[in-house]
């Protein structure tokens, strides 16, 4: 088992993601009442003595009617033009709510590339762990403005997953405008029974909600599920649920006491760097592997060596990722090559003597252990 590796940090940290339905009033627009009661609750819980990084969504909602129009843009450029205009704004009524109780807060904009390139992986966890040591609540949004994949997916639900996963936090509190999960549309089936706890998120639960329009009685349902599984799998405790009308929900709800749904974290934690591998990472090529290799992966917790590979797919060079495949074409995880394709596909099948034969210098394993991961769902046993 993986354990947690602890950031040097002693307090723990809350991850709350605020979505746009959160701070809007029913013509789309944002409404302060709201803004300034999710500030007061991320102020009750560092109060508490939790560290706290808020993910935002809004600023489309900031930012269009300024644009002149009199409801919130469908087309992609018109959203890239209102979040351009509505960050700021955004950001800057988070600042004043914040600086009136002498609280810092920061706008801190990322986007999908900021986690696939390692080295902006960990440029954005020290940025956010300095501000985080300073007292400073970072406002986490995507990058709306010149991002196109991300305005489409997720609304910022699987962003705040992966911020959570990246600060190894305790806690993703999941706002959103139904009380969590529920066994059936609450709005039309008032035989539906709230759900209090899921142990885990699978793809059977998934299959049961839509995109759009969720059975479980809520729009993006499927989304907040999907981040809460990402989550999980990082060793986060998720919970989802609607904003209360006491500034106390977000406390309340990390004390086990609210009123949506828990959802516990998976008794695996991984590290960072597995993290990154693992979720993050582009592949860039394939290795299918024979039998015996697939089992000395999985159940032997050993490495990967040239013998136990037998085809290659891809080009790529040493230090670049990519999946490993068993003799079914299943994956089975994902790691660090030591070898350039060329060299894999030269030599696959042959013992480490006769590569050392041929190629003194080239290291024993084509992946070590602690450069691979195993592929989320992989039967182990």
């Amino acid at each position: 088992m993986y354990k947690r590796r602890d950031s040097g940090m002693n307090r723990q940290t809350v991850v709350v993601k605020i979505g746009t339905s959160s701070l809007t009033d029913n013509r789309g627009r944002l409404e302060e009442g709201k803004l300034e009661s999710h500030v007061e609750g991320v102020l009750r819980l560092k109060e508490a003595g939790f560290q706290v990084v808020m993910v935002s969504s809004g600023a489309i909602a900031a930012g269009f009617h300024e644009l002149g129009l009199s409801s919130r843009p469908r087309t992609l450029a018109g959203k890239q033009a209102a979040a351009a205009v509505g960050q700021g704004a955004l950001v800057q009524r988070y600042r004043e709510r914040f600086a009136a109780r002498e609280t810092r807060c920061a706008q801190v904009l990322l986007t999908r590339s900021d986690f696939s390139s390692r080295g902006r992986y960990l440029n954005a966890l020290a940025t956010l762990n300095y501000l985080l040591e300073k007292g400073v609540v970072p406002v986490v949004n995507e990058n709306d403005s010149v991002a196109v994949d991300e305005i489409r997916w997720g609304d910022n639900d699987t962003l705040a997953a992966l911020v959570a996963g990246l600060l190894q936090a305790q806690w993703l509190l999941l706002v959103t405008n139904t009380d969590g999960l529920y066994t059936d549309n609450p709005h039309k089936n008032r035989q539906a029974r709230p759900i209090r706890r899921l142990l885990r998120v699978d793809e059977a639960l998934l299959r049961q909600v839509d995109g759009s329009k969720s059975t479980f009685g809520s729009g993006g349902m499927r989304s907040k599920l999907t981040a809460a599984r990402l989550a999980a799998e990082t060793g986060v405790r998720v919970y989802i649920g609607t904003a209360g009308e006491d500034n106390r929900w977000m406390l309340q709800a990390v004390h086990n006491k609210g009123s949506g749904t828990y959802i516990e974290a998976a008794s695996r934690h991984i590290s960072r760097k597995e993290q990154w591998i693992a979720v993050h990472s582009a592949p860039v090529g394939k290795l299918h592997v024979d039998s015996g290799a697939a089992r000395a992966l999985l159940k032997e917790g050993g490495s990967l060596l040239p013998c136990g590979v037998t085809k290659v797919e891809g080009e790529f060079c040493e230090g670049e990722i990519v999946e490993v495949v068993d003799s079914q074409g299943t994956l089975i995880g994902r790691g660090f090559t030591r070898y350039p394709a060329a060299l894999i596909d030269q030599v696959k099948g042959w013992q480490s003597a006769a590569v050392r034969h041929l190629t003194p210098d080239a290291p024993e394993e084509v992946i070590h252990r602690d450069d691979w991961v195993i592929a989320a769902g992989t039967e182990i046993g």
